[in-house]
């Protein structure tokens, strides 16, 4: 590759991101593969799956938050139900979603359901004793990504 035109492109890479994403694409449609900024290309590709994992992480952290809202913090369960539960939904369909198109991330999920789990516990010991949320989680992730499961319902709600 020409030093010129490697330079160029490091350096279209660092200041115009969305030109380089357009140049390297067309190049790539062209097989203009010659004048690829091959670092930067490689290096994006390898952030795609950090990005999804970093969702599916993110979303079932989330997921476990509001689980746990739901069973332990009484003094707002009744007021918040609904708009948890909602959100209880929506982190379900954004992790459906990412494993839809990424099946292999299932491992993953496995793998980073106690850490998920962890984490939301300690952000939610900033407003439940400490005392009322175990330390090992006591439901499982196949409940958790249950869209029918909940750990708690109001014995009016159908």
């Amino acid at each position: 590759m020409n030093t010129e035109v490697q330079t160029k492109l490091v350096s279209l890479y660092d200041i115009d991101y969305q030109r380089w994403l357009h140049q390297t694409t067309a190049q790539l449609r062209s097989h203009d593969f010659d004048n690829l900024d091959l670092e930067n290309l490689v290096e994006e590709i390898e952030s795609l799956g950090r990005r999804d994992q970093r969702a599916i992480s993110s979303y079932l952290t989330r997921l476990c938050e509001h689980l746990l809202k739901l069973k332990y913090w009484d003094s707002e369960r009744e007021r918040c139900f609904r708009s948890w539960i909602l959100e209880i939904s929506n982190f379900r369909l954004e992790i459906e979603l990412i494993l839809k198109d990424s099946p292999s991330l299932k491992p993953f999920l496995h793998e980073n359901f106690l850490p998920c789990y962890q984490r939301a516990r300690k952000n939610m010991l900033k407003v439940i004793p400490s005392d009322l949320v175990p330390e090992e989680p006591n439901f499982t992730l196949e409940q958790a990504l249950d869209e029918d499961w909940l750990p708690w319902q109001p014995k009016s709600f159908t």
